[in-house]
C-alpha cells in the first residue's frame, strides 16, 4: 500500500511539474511578446509545445497494448518526446520482448507520411510482385504491410504502417505472420490514438 501511495504522489508531482513548466513558458512568451522580443517569444512557445507533446504522448502510451503477441512490453524503454519547431512533432515508442525486436511507434508529422500515402494511392506500387509489400485495410485505414526476412535467424517479421491523418502509426513484429500482425493491429484503438495525436 505504501508503494502505491508513493507512486501516486510521484505521478502527481510529475504532472504538476509539467503543468508548471507549461505555465512558466506561456508566461515567458507573453512577457517577451509584450516587450517586442519575438525571438524569445518563439522559443518560449516552442518549449510550451514540447511540454504539451510529452503530455499527449503519455496519453497515447496508455492506449497501447502491454503485450504484442506473446511479447510483453518493456516499461523502462517507453519513450515520449516532443519536437516542437522541428520537422516532426510528437514521437512515442514502445518496445516488446527481451531483445526489444517488436515495437510500436507513433510519429506526428512524420516525413514518411507523404511516401506512404503515395504508395497507397497507386495500387500497382503498393502491391509488390514478390509479395514482400502489400496494401491492407486495418479498421478502415489503408495501410502498408512489409514482409521482412531475417537471413541470420531464418525468421519472418512484418512492419505495418498506418497513416492516421498526419500521424504515422507503425507496428514492427519479429517471428510472426500476416494474420497475427493484422489481428493485433485491429485490437488497438487507432481512431482514439489519432484523435489524441491531433
Amino acid at each position: 500500500m505504501k508503494k502505491i501511495s508513493t507512486f501516486i504522489i510521484l505521478i502527481s508531482c510529475s504532472i504538476a511539474v509539467v503543468a508548471q513548466d507549461f505555465d512558466k513558458n506561456i508566461a515567458s512568451a507573453k512577457s517577451s511578446y509584450n516587450s517586442g522580443d519575438l525571438e524569445n517569444t518563439r522559443f518560449a512557445l516552442q518549449q510550451a509545445l514540447h511540454e504539451l507533446d510529452i503530455v499527449i504522448g503519455k496519453e497515447i502510451l496508455k492506449e497501447l497494448p502491454t503485450k504484442l503477441g506473446t511479447a510483453t512490453y518493456n516499461e523502462k524503454d517507453d519513450n515520449v518526446t516532443g519536437g516542437a519547431g522541428m520537422a516532426t512533432g510528437l514521437f512515442v515508442h514502445r518496445s516488446y520482448g527481451e531483445q526489444g525486436g517488436s515495437s510500436i511507434d507513433v510519429i506526428n508529422n512524420s516525413p514518411l507520411i507523404n511516401s506512404i500515402n503515395a504508395i497507397l494511392a497507386i495500387p500497382f506500387i503498393g502491391n509488390s510482385g514478390d509479395g514482400t509489400q502489400k496494401v491492407v485495410k486495418i479498421q478502415g485505414y489503408k495501410s502498408v504491410l512489409n514482409k521482412n526476412e531475417n537471413e541470420t535467424t531464418g525468421k519472418t517479421g512484418y512492419t505495418l504502417q498506418i497513416p492516421l491523418n498526419n500521424t504515422l502509426f507503425t507496428i514492427e513484429m519479429e517471428d510472426t505472420n500476416e494474420n497475427e500482425i493484422q489481428s493485433l493491429a485491429n485490437t488497438i484503438p487507432l481512431s482514439k490514438i489519432a484523435q489524441i495525436a491531433q
